[in-house]
């Protein structure tokens, strides 16, 4: 089949309204604060050395922090801020979503802004400046009636270089839970679909290349003196912004958000748990690609109302608890832990997606590497890769603790190409997971662990605070639970490691569906 004849282009562009909706009205925020804050701060230090090499320095600086680690940053510091002006005041804020991602895209915005408004006014000739003083003018006026105007061309240089910036960048707030066009990729990257990968990075671009011509041409029309060019340039950002915003503005916002996290498993449950909701007359809509510690926040504060998670990463990464309970024992203890929170757990799906060491099954058998003890004295010669959270996980810190493990070199990468990693000898060891049915596709064999530094992983699914009372939600669920078991998980999730249009999650949910239903 051919790459455009694929069906997923079709699906691809029924998310377009949405995402592109979502992305233009998150980037015009940043961009209309960072303008807000930049251009009067660079009229105010443009004649004051030490303000305005702090005011460069400061924004210089922020440009060197990597996209996705600012946007993820403002999410603590927002859910801190929420959490002090709701016991102070008795208010409180999201801290999910848009108001983390705009901030962060704003501060990225300003450095451009700041330099080519310095750059613009101080580039004028002063015998202009001279001349408006000498005709009575006021600095206000003067600034006002002919620097602005003569430093416009020059400023909106550095307005389409952060249009630009800005638009990019917003293709990364999706793991803080602002929907983009990174959606796309991200979503696209993890089921290994790159129809979603090509249509994401095409839009994006498509957008920023739209934006930055009909800046291109407002300012065009600034340095020619032509209103016919500045107005043709507003009248398409204004046009564009219109075909953007509006189909999704008319939307409802009510129903239920489904929350996922950023691997295909996740992508598939949260479809299913859509699709029954819809089943039982309920609307749902899927926040998908969130980061372990953003996703249970959200849920806390009510951002969506329900997902799946895992009984060993909650015991280890909310209760910060590293003692080891039999099963059932830190499940009950887990559900009252949550209670507390007004989380309800509504309970257990039937599987295990725990954290193991992986290797090629023949390269263990000549090694004669059977468990994770037996791995620590073969250690010290090997590699490791793990997915982006594992090493900072406290599994990893209980796992060398108990075996002593020290490898060669220890490698980051996205979850479904380790695996292909591990199996071509790019590295040998990997911390996979215990549901993925790509362990068996590529031959590999998971290693015991003896000393049970791992807890075990339960797929549990959580309810919001705000839904604990909700019957009809929970109707629409308690099918699920209990239903669905390991091997039965791995074939789903073997099956959305293709690249076919039957590997998408909402096809794999469907299939889930039909599997675990009839039990």
């Amino acid at each position: 089949m051919s790459l455009f004849a694929d069906p997923r282009w079709g699906e691809a562009l029924s998310h377009l309204p949405d995402y592109l909706g979502n992305h233009v009205r998150v980037s015009l925020a940043a961009l209309a604060l960072g303008l807000a804050v930049s251009l009067p701060l660079a009229i105010l230090t443009r004649n004051r050395p030490a303000p305005r090499g702090i005011l460069l320095a400061f924004a210089s600086i922020v440009q060197t922090v990597p996209g996705l680690a600012l946007l993820a940053l403002f999410y603590p510091l927002l859910l801190l801020a929420a959490s002090v002006t709701l016991a102070w005041f008795g208010v409180s804020f999201s801290a999910f979503g848009f108001l983390p991602a705009m901030l962060a895209l704003a501060l990225y915005s300003m450095l451009p802004v700041l330099r080519n408004g310095i750059t613009g006014l101080n580039g004028i000739d002063p015998a202009l400046i001279e001349a408006a003083k000498g005709v009575g003018m006021t600095a206000r006026q003067s600034l006002v009636i002919v620097e602005l105007p003569l430093a416009l061309p020059v400023m909106m240089a550095g307005i389409r270089t952060a249009a630009v910036w800005v638009i990019g960048t917003a293709t990364l707030s999706t793991p803080i839970g602002q929907t983009s066009l990174g959606n796309y990729i991200f979503a696209g990257l993890q089921t290994q679909n790159w129809v979603f990968v090509l249509f994401g990075c095409v839009a994006s671009a498509l957008l920023a290349l739209a934006v930055d011509q009909l800046l291109g041409l407002i300012e065009s029309g600034l340095r020619r003196r032509s209103r016919v060019r500045s107005g043709l340039g507003a009248v398409g950002i204004a046009a564009l912004l219109a075909a953007t915003l509006v189909p999704t503005m008319g939307r409802s916002s009510s129903g239920y958000v489904v929350g996922a996290k950023t691997f295909a498993e996740q992508y598939v449950l949260s479809a299913l748990m859509r699709d029954r909701l819809q089943a039982a007359g309920l609307s749902g809509t899927a926040r998908s690609g969130l980061g372990s510690s953003v996703i249970f926040g959200a849920l806390k504060a009510g951002d969506i109302d329900l997902y799946v998670d895992y009984s060993g990463t909650l015991w280890a990464n909310q209760l910060h608890r590293t003692d080891m309970r039999p099963r059932a024992e830190l499940v009950a203890e887990l559900k009252t832990a949550l209670a507390k929170d007004n989380i309800t757990l509504l309970g257990e799906l039937g599987f295990e997606n725990a954290y193991a060491l992986v290797m090629p099954r023949r390269r263990a058998e000549a090694l004669g590497i059977r468990t994770i003890a037996d791995l620590a004295a073969h250690a010290a010669t090997l590699s490791i890769a793990g997915d982006y959270e594992f090493f900072s996980r406290p599994e990893w810190a209980a796992l060398q603790k108990a075996y002593g493990l020290q490898f060669r070199a220890q490698r980051q990468m996205q979850p479904d190409f380790m695996y292909a990693a591990v199996a071509s000898g790019e590295v040998d060891v990997i911390a996979g997971y215990t549901s993925d049915g790509l362990i068996a596709k590529y031959e590999l064999t998971t290693l015991d662990d003896p000393k049970n530094a791992i807890p075990p992983y339960d797929a549990i699914l959580l309810l919001a605070p705000k839904r604990a009372g909700d019957e009809r939600l929970q109707a629409a669920l308690k099918p699920l639970l209990g239903k669905i078991d390991i091997a039965t998980m791995r074939e789903a999730n073997l099956r959305a490691s293709g690249n076919d249009a039957n590997s998408s999650p909402d096809a794999v949910a469907k299939w889930l569906w039909e599997k675990v239903g009839k039990r």
